[in-house]
C-alpha cells in the first residue's frame, strides 16, 4: 500500500498537480486568515489608541495615502508560514526519499520491461493500421 502511494507521489501527472494547486490554495486561505485576523491586529495593538494602525498617513485627512506597515509585515509572515510548510512537508521528505533511492536503500517506481514496451508499440502500430491486436498479417520472410 505504501509503495503504491510513493509511486503515486513521485509520478509527474497533471491530475496530481491540480490536486496540489487546490490544496495549496485552500491552505493559503487558512494562513491568510490567521495572519490577517490574528497577527495584523496584534501588530496594530502596539500603536497608540489614536493611531489607525502600524503605519503612517502621508497626507493628513486623506486615507488613501496611508502606508500600512502591519499589512506588509503580515504578508511576509504569511509567505514564511506557507514556505516553511511546503519545505518541511513536501520538499524535505521527497529529497530524503530521492537520496535513499540513490543509495539503493529503497526501490524506485517499477520500470516497464522491454517486452512490455515492445507490446505497447506493437499495439499502437496495429491500432494505427486498423488491425486488431493479436491478428497481424503474416510477414514475408523470403
Amino acid at each position: 500500500m505504501l509503495k503504491g502511494f510513493k509511486d503515486f507521489i513521485l509520478r509527474g501527472n497533471v491530475v496530481d498537480l491540480a490536486v496540489a494547486v487546490v490544496i495549496g490554495a485552500a491552505f493559503g486561505v487558512i494562513v491568510s486568515s490567521f495572519t490577517d485576523k490574528i497577527i495584523q491586529p496584534l501588530l496594530n495593538a502596539i500603536t497608540p489608541p489614536t493611531a489607525t494602525g502600524l503605519g503612517i498617513t502621508v497626507i493628513a485627512g486623506k486615507p488613501s495615502t496611508y502606508i500600512d506597515f502591519a499589512a506588509v509585515i503580515t504578508a511576509a509572515i504569511n509567505f514564511l508560514i506557507v514556505a516553511a510548510v511546503v519545505y518541511f512537508a513536501i520538499v524535505l521528505p521527497l529529497k530524503s526519499l530521492k537520496e535513499r533511492r540513490k543509495r539503493g536503500e529503497e526501490a524506485g517506481p517499477a520500470e516497464p520491461t522491454d517486452v512490455q514496451l515492445l507490446a505497447e508499440i506493437r499495439d499502437l502500430l496495429a491500432a494505427q493500421n486498423g488491425t486488431p491486436t493479436g491478428k497481424h498479417a503474416p510477414t514475408d520472410r523470403s
